[in-house]
């Protein structure tokens, strides 16, 4: 086989995520914010990297995500895209990128042709399925964004668990449902009930990937940062430093990988009830 080929072999795709779904196995996802971080993870064979507007406030020193730029997003998907080539790269839609469908296919449009993005997130329930449309249409991923949405963290009145009571919870999975019926092909669930997260996982078709949503969800995600310990100010319950077990950066990529993998990480303490 040659290079090129084995290559294009171990290349993540929509279809091996959805695949890795149907099997039941893990998918292992991951933040990055530069070309040397990069190499590590994608060495680690992680399933996806994403380039997360969190770069704000672990990279840029803010207290939100809201002042991050499109133009910030773009030069930091370029980076981690040098030092990306089997992970699928998904990036961030920053605040107020996407509040229509003409600005949303621009700024979408300029991260795939421009950072060779493959998916993009954004956040946001029902009021999303049409620019989730009008993505799918023009042929871009989506990931959608439910449970605790950073963006819009003044309108939640803070880092919160979301869908705790019964009735937020229907209407979490019901909005699940419609961004999925709207072109959705992942799903990404913050800071929700376990219970939550693993009914909406099970009614869904498309990957479901966690972060503070319990174990059972079909991947999970972290920022590199929280694995490493070295995030400003105390590390997420959801969170664990694996670069105090491993003794290296690599060897926390690898560990954390392997935890998720093997359905060690997140345990019942790293979620919510």
């Amino acid at each position: 086989m040659s290079a090129q080929s084995e290559t294009s072999a171990k290349k993540i795709t929509l279809r091996k995520l959805q695949a890795r779904k149907q099997a039941g196995e893990k998918i292992v996802c991951l933040t990055a914010y530069d070309t040397s971080f990069a190499k590590l993870i994608d060495a680690a064979e992680v399933d996806i990297v994403l380039v997360g507007d969190s770069l704000g406030m672990v990279v840029q020193g803010l207290d939100t995500t809201l002042p991050v730029s499109v133009d910030d997003m773009l030069y930091h998907s370029q980076l981690v895209r040098r030092g990306v080539q089997h992970a699928l790269l998904m990036v961030d839609m920053p605040f107020l990128s996407y509040t229509t469908v003409a600005a949303a296919l621009e700024n979408a449009g300029r991260f795939m042709k421009r950072a060779g993005a493959e998916m993009v997130k954004l956040e946001g329930g029902e009021d999303q399925k049409d620019i989730v449309s009008a993505l799918r249409t023009h042929g871009i991923p989506v990931c959608a964004h439910l449970g605790l949405q950073p963006q819009r963290v003044h309108k939640l009145g803070g880092y919160r668990v979301q869908g705790r009571e019964a009735s937020a919870a229907e209407h979490m999975l019901h909005e699940a449902q419609v961004l999925q019926d709207a072109g959705a092909d992942m799903m990404l669930l913050e800071c929700v009930p376990a219970t939550l997260a693993k009914k909406i996982s099970e009614e869904l078709t498309i990957p479901v990937i966690g972060i503070g949503a319990g174990s059972d969800c079909d991947g999970q995600i972290l920022v590199l940062y929280d694995i490493l310990g070295i995030s400003p100010g105390r590390n997420p319950r959801f969170a664990h430093n694996f670069l105090s077990d491993a003794g290296s950066v690599a060897g926390a990529i690898q560990a954390y990988t392997d935890a998720v993998r093997t359905g060690h990480f997140p345990s019942p303490e790293q979620s919510f009830e």
